[in-house]
């Protein structure tokens, strides 16, 4: 049994995949959570290859088209997307997005990877930052001028408790990447297995 279909065999795995500690291994038996990007957001990527841009896509391809494929993806000249099986996929799954671009002198391909969560959950907690960091700055410009004019100026403790939200949903974010992890570490051995490299 693969790593894929033990994930999938897990009755709990899709609600609960912070409970599962194995780690994913790509096609070269290498453990590809053991180097994954750090914790942050939106992590990246780098790495050089001897392969051409064509032959990284095609590689890609063809790796998506197989049966044990163990997530779903598309790839076109210089650009590739791949993310986790429907079946597998919960609020926090991520999503790995790579260019691939030539090297000068055309000696080999750059390929570079960000994983960020889905386009919906990105855009909610970016609505959420920035609407409080604005109305950080409306509070204070306006308890400021209060404040000069010998004002009450209370509307100011509204400021640290906004801090504390956004802090509130850094962590939140921070922990919705770990509960992700293991299933970052699937795209991330899946894209090592096209390239035949490890990626660190």
């Amino acid at each position: 049994m693969n790593i894929n279909e033990l994930y999938t065999s897990t009755r709990y795995s899709h609600y609960f995949p912070f409970l599962f500690t194995f780690s994913p291994q790509n096609n070269n038996g290498m453990n590809a959570e053991t180097h994954l990007p750090a914790y942050r957001i939106r992590p990246r990527f780098k790495v050089e290859t001897h392969l051409t841009p064509q032959e990284v896509i095609n590689k890609i391809k063809a790796a998506l088209q197989a049966d044990d494929a163990v997530c779903e993806g598309n790839a076109t000249i210089g650009f590739a997307t791949f993310i986790i099986p429907e079946k597998d996929r919960h609020y926090w799954s991520p999503q790995l997005t790579v260019t691939v671009e030539a090297m000068e002198g055309g000696t080999g391909s750059i390929v570079r990877g960000m994983y960020a969560p889905a386009p919906a959950v990105w855009t909610m907690f970016v609505f959420f930052y920035v609407g409080i960091g604005l109305a950080i700055i409306a509070l204070t410009m306006v308890g400021l001028s209060y404040y000069s004019l010998d004002q009450p100026s209370r509307i100011l403790w509204w400021v640290p408790v906004l801090a504390a939200v956004f802090l509130t949903l850094y962590l939140v974010s921070f922990f919705g990447q770990k509960l992700g992890r293991q299933q970052m570490g699937t795209l991330h051995g899946f894209v090592e297995g096209c390239l035949g490299m490890e990626i660190v």
